[in-house]
């Protein structure tokens, strides 16, 4: 859970592949004429009043191209008579099907042509449009076509009948465009024709020039190589690490989103959301728009209670959001139903991955759902393996049950006697080993990722419940938009408030991100000082273990950000940490850290006095990790001052669901997962390097050995 202070008062490179490529002409639209259109059009789609016409002619005017209207130009020609007319005449079935043989007997080349709004229903016309060119959507808010519909008197439009209302008209007609997009434009509330026109030519310059959405290393120098300047979302998705051991940042700002196009995503469902806000940072060469949603709704539609990330009212101005509805009850898995989709979708063929994850607490259970659960006819699913080490007495009793219940197929877990900090440093290691990445290619056509948030397409998706936890607060009237609010979150390896960050760089109204530790305090003590010093330091166990780390590893790219972009600087920092285990920064970087994220920490008595205050002022039964901010069951009951705490986490979990009171409802799923895994041990590691490396060589061997 997050907590949001809201109100008036104090607010290795691997080949890229896609569905559909952007086209081989990339770049000959823009800017004028001179540069030749070639023989591909520009197809401007979307629902009658989108404002298709208008915007065609000023486009093809800015380009110097041709703009054709299929209706003016098409249409009413071949027919001899009004669209209105015709549709009169014959009725909409046969409409539709007359409309679409004109179309495909209609050829343009270098144009800007106008569909009709209803030439995307008919899969035959969209085929052919599909193949002369891009096809850009003009997704243009209700509230500003309908108005415009009754400006311009139409007579009819298909679909439209005695009863049917045209709100529900242009909802059964979205998924249609949905499918047949290349290129979204999402158009605020109130944007005018010669906005929308100029996003149209901003969207098809993206689309053209694939290589504009890349990535570069965190310890990179301003003049790396050419292969490393071309790095795309596909080959970091896959890598995870930078072949330098450094972590993958956009080489380019962030997607900007104005404040009128929030507007529009505020009454968006979360998968709507998030399959909009991971479009503009996910170049369609990668990931076609179309497959992207279909992606988010897979992920977000088995979400408890049909709730994703929901804002509850706290205490006055405090709010909290809870990211414990997924399948294992983890804030991770609004990442990790995701990002595995992802994944399989950009592994390249011929190629097996195996995903390593280190976790301290529910990192574990969520990465083994998510992989696990891939679909057996998704792409990818028969390649992908995932191993987790977790520190065998740093998880919860009820976290070590979810992860052995995974002892089958492409997804299992192993016990290391050791911290989280040895898990994490051992895989970074293996990512490093030239030697072990070429014996797994060679033997058994694989190679090494991870689902950490050192991987950028797990960080990735956290971007969205921040923006999804603001629009809740605008929808309720909490603050109007662009009223700003603070968000305080739980803070182990600094992932959550990297994500924050983007969120706010994104357009999100965030003054301030706070970062909560517990006693391991890592964060505060390096922004309080200015030196990251782990001399001497040992993690100390606590009642909220996701967040039991010392060495928080997207603390990297917020360094990278802080300083300017300076990769030398952030490599020569971590090569001192790796030699000296501690570094200092300058105090210029240190200031300009404080001016964007704030820490502090709270010890175990404060942080179970502060369930214990919650719960007696609400009734709101809240987790350690949120109470550091502000469901180990026996942490929660001991701090609620339970006399007898059960021994038995099934027990403890049911005795939570009577307390609970206003708050959450015990997590039926996780219940489930409990009675399904007792009595069976994890499988146990002990704290040496080699043997994980055995562990990772026999995971490969159980998983691909038979594909090889």
């Amino acid at each position: 859970m997050h907590l949001l202070n809201a109100g008036r008062a104090a607010l290795g490179t691997v080949r890229r592949y896609s569905l559909r490529p952007a086209p081989a002409h990339a770049g000959s639209w823009l800017p004028t004429k001179s540069s030749g259109a070639g023989d591909q059009n520009i197809w401007l789609m979307g629902p009658p009043g989108a404002g298709k016409t208008s915007v065609g002619r000023i486009v093809a005017q800015k380009l110097g191209l041709p703009a054709v209207d299929v209706d003016d130009d098409v249409l009413e020609k071949v027919w001899g008579m009004p669209v209105a007319a015709k549709l009169a005449a014959i009725g909409w079935e046969s409409f539709l099907e007359e409309e679409a043989q004109a179309l495909c007997s209609f050829a343009a080349a270098g144009s800007v042509v106008s569909l009709t709004g209803s030439n995307p229903l008919h899969a035959g016309a969209m085929q052919h449009v599909t193949r002369s060119g891009v096809v850009v959507y003009l997704d243009v808010a209700a509230e500003d076509i309908l108005p415009r519909m009754t400006l311009m008197k139409l007579n009819g439009i298909v679909g439209h009948e005695a009863g049917v209302c045209m709100r529900d008209i242009l909802g059964y007609r979205k998924p249609f465009y949905e499918r047949w997009l290349d290129v979204r434009v999402l158009c605020g509330v109130g944007d005018t024709l010669e906005q929308v026109a100029e996003k149209v030519l901003s969207a098809l310059e993206r689309y053209q020039n694939p290589d504009a959405d890349t990535y570069v290393s965190t310890r990179g120098g301003g003049g790396q190589s050419e292969a490393a300047a071309k790095t795309h979302f596909s080959d970091v998705a896959i890598e995870g690490l930078a072949p330098d051991g450094g972590l993958y940042v956009p080489r380019h700002s962030f997607s900007k989103i104005d404040a009128r196009e929030w507007l529009r995503l505020a009454g968006m469902s979360y998968a709507e959301l998030a399959a909009t806000i991971l479009e503009k940072c996910i170049h369609p060469s990668d990931v076609p728009v179309f497959t992207l949603h279909a992606m988010t709704s897979r992920a977000y539609g088995g979400f408890s209670g049909g709730a994703v990330a929901p804002v509850r009212h706290l205490e006055g101005n405090q709010y909290v959001q809870e990211l414990f509805h997924g399948p294992t009850a983890s804030f991770k898995d609004l990442a990790l139903q995701l990002m595995p989709q992802l994944f399989s979708h950009c592994l390249p063929p011929a190629c097996n991955s195996l995903v390593l994850v280190a976790t301290s607490g529910d990192t574990g259970s969520a990465v083994l759902s998510a992989f696990g659960g891939l679909g057996d006819g998704e792409a990818g699913r028969g390649r992908t393996g995932v191993l987790v080490f977790y520190p065998r007495d740093g998880v919860s009793d009820v976290q070590r049950m979810q992860m052995a219940s995974y002892r089958e197929g492409n997804a299992r877990a192993v016990s290391v006697c050791s911290d989280f900090d040895f898990c994490q440093r051992s895989i970074k290691r293996m990512f490093g080993e030239e030697g072990l990445a070429g014996h797994l290619a060679a033997e058994y056509g694989t190679v090494l990722s991870t689902a950490n948030s050192i991987n950028w397409a797990r960080l990735l998706p956290q971007v969205v419940y921040h923006a999804s936890a603001y629009l809740d607060l605008f929808r309720e009237g909490v603050v109007s938009f662009g009223e700003p609010v603070d968000v305080c979150v739980p803070s182990g390896n600094f992932g959550n408030a990297m994500s924050a960050l983007y969120a706010k760089r994104m357009g999100i109204p965030i003054r301030k991100i706070i970062c909560a530790s517990n006693r391991n305090r890592i964060i505060s003590d390096f922004l309080a000082t200015g030196e990251f010093d782990l001399r001497g330091r040992l993690l100390a166990a606590s009642a909220s273990p996701a967040i039991n780390i010392l060495k928080p590893s997207n603390m990297e790219r917020f360094l990278w950000h802080a300083s300017g972009e300076d990769g030398r600087l952030v490599a020569e920092l971590y090569a001192r940490l790796e030699s000296e285990r501690r570094f200092a920064v300058p105090p210029a970087l240190l200031a300009a850290m404080r001016q964007e994220v704030q820490a502090g920490w709270c010890g175990e008595e404060e942080c179970a006095a502060v369930i214990r205050d919650v719960h007696r002022l609400t009734g709101y039964v809240m987790d350690p990790h949120t109470a550091v901010a502000k469901a180990f069951a026996p942490a929660v009951l001991g701090a609620l001052q339970v006399n007898k705490v059960p021994d038995d986490p099934l027990e403890q979990l049911r005795m939570l669901g009577l307390l609970a009171g206003s708050g959450p409802e015990v997590h039926q799923q996780v219940v489930r997962c409990v009675e399904e895994s007792s009595g069976k041990p994890p499988r146990v590691c002990p704290a040496e390097y080699g043997a994980l490396v055995q562990e990772v060589e026999s995971m490969v061997e159980d998983c691909f050995l038979r594909v090889m």
